[in-house]
C-alpha cells in the first residue's frame, strides 16, 4: 500500500517499542526491571491528591464542553502565578497557552518557526529532535556533547552551527542524562543567540530557541536551576519556554502542558494547535489552576517528590560507584535533577558465557535486559553515535528497596563476561 512520503519514512519511537516489550513480559509473569520510559508508576508516584479531587470536582460539575484554544483564563493565570513564584517571572495570563501536553507545544513551535529545508539545531544526547526536524522535511544540524560536560552543549559548541539556523532545540534538566546548564553556560548560550540576532537584524527572520523545561521543577540543589530570563532577560523576543504537569506532577496521562514566550509567536502557536485538536480537556484544564494557584499544595508536593526521587537517584548512582571501586567498567555522573542517571557501561567486545561478543550497543542492552533483568536506554537512541557505553537510566517506576536488587542482578551478569 502506497502512503505518503513522511508516513514511510516515519518509524514508532524505539523508546516506546521496548518499553512495551518489558511491560507485556512482566504481565506474562518475568521478573523484569523497567527503567527505560520516562514515565511512573501510578501505583508509587501518583499525582497529588489535591490535584486528583479537583478534577473529579470538574467533571461532576459538568465542565465537558470545548475549553478554547489558547487555555481557560484560570489555568493561565495560575500557570503565571506559579513561574512567576517560583522561577522569578513577570508573566501575564496572556503570555500562557495550554496543550494537550508539551509535546503538541513542542511541534507547533517547530511548526511555526521552521520552514521544509531550513535548519535546526540540538544538542545530541537529546529526545525527540531528529523526529520533529523529520516530520516537517527540515535538516536537523545534531551537536554532540561529552560527558566531561555532563553532556550538556557548550556556546562555543554551538556557535558554529547558528548561523543561518532557523531554532535551536535545547532541554534543561537534560532529557536522557539528567544534568543541566550551569549558570555561565546557560548565559553564554543566550547571550549568543542575542548577538545572532543583532547581527541578522530586524527584517530578517530569527533565529528562535526552544527550551523543554519540562523537568526544570525536578532539581535537587536550591539555585541549580536558573531559568533564561533571569540570566538573559534579551532572549525573551526569542525564546519559547515548554512546561506541564507530566514530569514534576507525575501527570502524563492527565495531559496539561503550558508553553510562555512572545506573544506573537505563541499566538500563532495557538493556531495551529487549534487546528490539531490538540487541547487539554478542559476538567483537567479547571483542576490544573486551581491546583497551581494553592501554592501550599505546590510545595509540599514537589518538596516530597524531590525527595523521593533524588534517593532513588542517589541509591543508583552509589550502587554504580560501588562497581567500580570493585573494578568494574562502569561509571555514572552524579544526579542534579529530573528522574534520569546518566550511567557508562562499558564492555562492549566482551563476550557472554555462550561465547557471543557484545559488539554494539543495543547487543549491550539486550545482554543487561536478558541477564541481569534491567531495561534501559542507550545514548545512541537520544543520537550520541559516538557515546555507545552511555545509557539512559529512569527512576519512575523504581522502589526504593528494589536498587540493591537491581544491582547485585547488574554486578552478577557483569562477572559472568569474559
Amino acid at each position: 500500500m502506497k502512503l505518503s512520503r513522511l508516513a514511510e519514512h516515519t518509524e514508532t519511537s524505539p523508546i516506546l517499542n521496548i518499553a512495551a516489550e518489558i511491560n507485556a513480559r512482566k504481565q506474562r509473569g518475568e521478573t523484569l526491571y523497567n527503567l527505560t520510559v520516562g514515565d511512573f508508576d501510578a501505583s508509587i508516584f501518583p499525582i497529588p491528591e489535591t490535584l486528583t479531587e479537583a478534577i473529579i470536582a470538574a467533571y461532576r460539575g459538568h465542565h465537558t464542553n470545548y475549553p478554547g484554544a489558547v487555555g481557560l483564563p484560570q489555568i493561565r493565570r495560575g500557570v503565571a502565578d506559579y513561574l512567576n513564584r517560583l522561577c522569578g517571572l513577570d508573566y501575564a495570563p496572556d503570555d500562557v497557552i495550554i496543550a494537550s501536553g508539551s509535546r503538541p507545544l513542542i511541534y507547533a513551535l517547530y511548526r511555526t518557526v521552521v520552514d521544509a529545508g531550513e535548519r535546526v539545531v540540538y544538542p545530541v544526547p537529546s529526545w525527540n529532535n531528529e523526529s520533529y526536524s523529520q516530520l516537517l522535511g527540515a535538516a536537523g544540524v545534531p551537536v554532540e556533547a561529552a560527558p566531561d560536560n555532563r553532556f550538556m552543549p557548550t556556546a562555543e559548541a554551538l556557535a558554529p552551527h547558528l548561523k543561518g539556523a532557523a531554532l535551536l532545540a535545547l532541554c534543561s534538566p537534560q532529557n536522557p542524562t539528567g544534568t543541566l546548564f550551569s549558570e555561565d553556560n546557560l548565559r553564554a548560550v543566550c547571550e549568543m543567540v542575542v548577538a545572532e540576532n543583532r547581527r541578522r537584524g530586524a527584517q530578517a527572520k530569527p533565529l528562535y530557541v526552544l527550551f523543554d523545561q519540562v523537568y526544570w521543577a525536578l532539581t535537587w540543589e536550591a539555585g541549580a536551576f536558573r531559568h533564561p530570563l533571569t540570566v538573559c532577560p534579551q532572549i525573551r523576543d526569542y525564546a519559547v519556554f515548554v512546561d506541564g504537569l507530566s514530569k514534576a506532577f507525575a501527570g502524563t496521562g492527565v495531559r496539561v502542558g503550558w508553553a510562555t514566550g512572545p506573544r506573537p509567536v505563541i499566538a500563532k502557536m495557538s493556531s495551529i494547535i487549534a487546528h490539531m485538536g490538540a487541547w487539554a480537556p478542559r476538567p483537567e484544564q479547571v483542576a490544573t489552576g486551581a491546583f497551581l494557584s494553592d501554592p501550599g499544595a505546590v510545595d509540599r508536593h514537589l518538596a516530597a517528590f524531590r525527595r523521593r526521587l533524588a534517593a532513588r537517584l542517589d541509591g543508583f548512582y552509589d550502587g554504580f560507584m560501588a562497581l567500580k571501586d570493585k573494578g568494574h567498567a562502569v561509571d555514572a555522573i552524579a544526579p542534579r535533577a529530573a528522574i534520569y542517571l546518566s550511567v557508562k557501561i562499558d564492555i562492549l567486545g566482551r563476550r557472554d558465557a555462550r561465547g557471543h561478543t557484545l559488539d554494539s550497543d543495543s547487543a549491550v542492552q539486550d545482554y543487561i535486559l536478558s541477564e541481569a533483568k534491567i531495561g534501559i536506554l542507550p545514548f545512541s537512541w537520544f543520537g550520541a553515535k559516538n557515546y555507545a557505553n552511555w545509557f539512559r537510566l529512569s527512576v519512575g517506576t523504581c522502589r526504593r528497596e528494589e536498587i540493591p536488587v537491581i544491582m547485585a542482578s547488574l554486578e552478577a551478569a557483569l562477572d559472568k563476561l569474559s
